[in-house]
């Protein structure tokens, strides 16, 4: 599932990025129960944009801002429990990589769900269903 990083120039270095991104890959597939799924794993993927200081905005002014977006099937982060501990645990991973430079406040955690989507993975187009059987049977494997 994509993963998109947004950050305001000079929050992170780059081990500080890696770290950061590595975190929340773990974090989601451990909130899915999906660590070690060969269909899934590889497919959590994404970037990290990293902003010019003074392009990134919080109540009209600029700031600085980590914003953590992922894009999700409908099925997925379906407890309101296991939304709230994805969200601490990858705000904590944020502030940690910062090491001080950034507010608890300015950290953003979006996830996006795809009703019924369009999943090209490997040149392959599932919907969310077939997607869903995907990972079901890579776990069964």
């Amino acid at each position: 599932m994509p993963i998109q990083i947004i950050a305001t120039e000079g929050i992170f270095d780059e081990h500080a990025e890696k770290a950061l991104f590595a975190a929340t890959t773990e974090s989601f597939l451990r909130h899915h129960n999906l660590v070690g799924n060969k269909f899934m794993t590889p497919n959590v993927i994404g970037e990290i944009c990293i902003v010019p200081k003074g392009r990134t905005f919080a109540g009209g002014r600029p700031d600085d801002i980590v914003i953590i977006e992922l894009k999700v099937p409908a099925f997925a982060l379906e407890a309101t429990e296991q939304k709230q501990s994805f969200v601490q645990e990858v705000t904590e991973a944020a502030l940690n990589a910062a090491k001080g430079k950034l507010l608890r406040e300015r950290v953003y955690v979006n996830m996006v769900y795809a009703v019924d989507g369009l999943w090209g993975i490997g040149g392959k187009a599932f919907t969310n269903s077939e997607l869903g059987k995907a990972i079901e049977a890579s776990n069964a494997g």
